[in-house]
C-alpha cells in the first residue's frame, strides 16, 4: 500500500523568505494496488505538489509517505532506485518529457541501462515492442521517430509504456489527458482502466470531474491544499456533503444548458460557500462512506 500520512508542504516566500505559503496541509490517504483514486481540485489546490512529493521530486515539510510501511524519505541509492522501479509518474505535458534532439527510442534504452543491464539487446527490443503494443501503439509507427513527429497522445502512451517496462505497482498520472483531444483522451482513460484491472494502483490527478467519475473507484476533493471530502466515487458524486464539492459538480457544463444559465447557477453556488477559513479544516466521518471537512 502507498500511504500518505499528514503530508504538508510549505514554501518560504518574500524577499528574505520570512513568510510562509502553505501549498499542502496535512493530507492523509492511501492507494492500494488494483484501484484508481482521483485527486480533484482547481488549479493551485496542491494536486501536482502531492504527486511530486510522492515521486520524490519535492521534499515534504512534514508528514510521511510510506510504501508497504517503509518511509520513502529514508530511501537512498539502491533502495531509492528500487522505489522508482515500483512507483512512476506520467505528467501533463508529454512534449516536455522528451529531449527533442533524440529519438523516442532513447527513453527505453535508458531504462535497460539503469534497471535491466543484463538483458540482451534483442530480448530487450522484443520487450519494448510488447510494451508498446500493450498501450495500443504500433512499434513500426513510433520507434525511430523524433518527438515532434508524434502526436501528444502517442507521446503520452510512450511514457506509460516506459513505466510498464519497470513492472511498476503504482502510477501517478498527473493531468495526463489535459492536452489531448476528446477521442485520444478516452483511449488513454481506457488504457488506465485496463492497467487497473491488471493490478496497478493509480493516483489520477485531475481538475475534470467527469474524467474522475469515469475511471476512479475513490475520489478525494482538494481545496487550498486540504482535503474537504473523500469517499467512494459514487457517494461523493451522488451525495456530496461539502459546499465546495457541490459547487464543483454544479460547475460541470451540461448539454441542455447555455452558458448564461450555467453562470447564474454556479454564481449562486459560489456565494453559498462562505468566507475562506482561517485554519485548515479537520475531517470528520459522516457515514461509512464519506469523510468531509469541518470548519469551512
Amino acid at each position: 500500500m502507498l500511504e500518505l500520512d499528514g503530508l504538508t508542504k510549505t514554501y518560504r516566500i518574500g524577499t528574505f523568505g520570512n513568510r510562509e505559503l502553505p501549498a499542502v496541509r496535512s493530507v492523509s490517504f492511501a492507494i492500494d494496488r488494483g484501484e484508481v483514486v482521483s485527486l480533484i481540485g482547481e488549479s493551485g489546490s496542491g494536486k501536482s505538489t502531492i504527486g511530486r512529493m510522492i515521486l520524490r521530486l519535492l521534499a515534504p515539510t512534514s508528514g510521511a509517505i510510506r510504501l508497504d510501511g517503509t518511509d520513502v524519505a529514508s530511501l537512498r541509492r539502491r533502495d531509492l532506485r528500487h522505489y522508482y522501479g515500483r512507483v512512476q509518474g506520467v505528467f501533463q505535458d508529454p512534449f516536455s518529457c522528451f529531449n527533442p534532439i533524440f529519438k523516442v527510442d532513447r527513453i527505453f534504452w535508458m531504462i535497460r541501462d539503469e534497471y535491466r543491464a543484463g538483458t540482451p539487446r534483442a530480448a530487450w527490443a522484443d520487450t519494448v515492442e510488447a510494451s508498446l503494443r500493450s498501450v495500443c501503439l504500433d512499434p513500426g509507427q513510433v520507434l525511430g521517430k523524433y518527438p515532434h513527429q508524434l502526436s501528444g497522445g502517442q507521446l503520452q502512451r510512450l511514457l506509460v509504456a516506459r513505466a510498464l517496462l519497470l513492472d511498476i505497482d503504482y502510477l501517478v498520472a498527473d493531468e495526463i489527458t489535459s492536452m489531448l483531444d476528446a477521442s485520444t483522451r478516452i483511449d488513454v482513460l481506457n488504457l488506465l482502466a485496463d492497467l487497473r484491472d491488471r493490478g496497478l494502483g493509480i493516483l489520477f490527478i485531475t481538475h475534470d470531474l467527469s474524467l474522475g467519475n469515469y475511471i476512479s473507484s475513490r475520489t478525494i476533493i482538494l481545496r487550498r491544499g486540504a482535503i474537504v471530502e473523500m469517499g467512494d466515487t459514487a457517494s461523493v458524486y451522488g451525495d456530496p456533503r461539502h459546499a465546495y464539492t457541490r459547487m464543483l459538480l454544479e460547475s460541470v457544463p451540461r448539454l441542455h444548458e447555455k452558458w448564461h444559465d450555467a453562470g447564474a447557477r454556479t454564481g449562486v453556488a459560489a456565494l453559498e460557500m462562505g468566507p475562506r477559513p482561517a485554519a485548515a479544516p479537520s475531517l470528520v466521518e459522516v457515514d461509512d462512506r464519506h469523510l468531509v471537512a469541518v470548519g469551512e
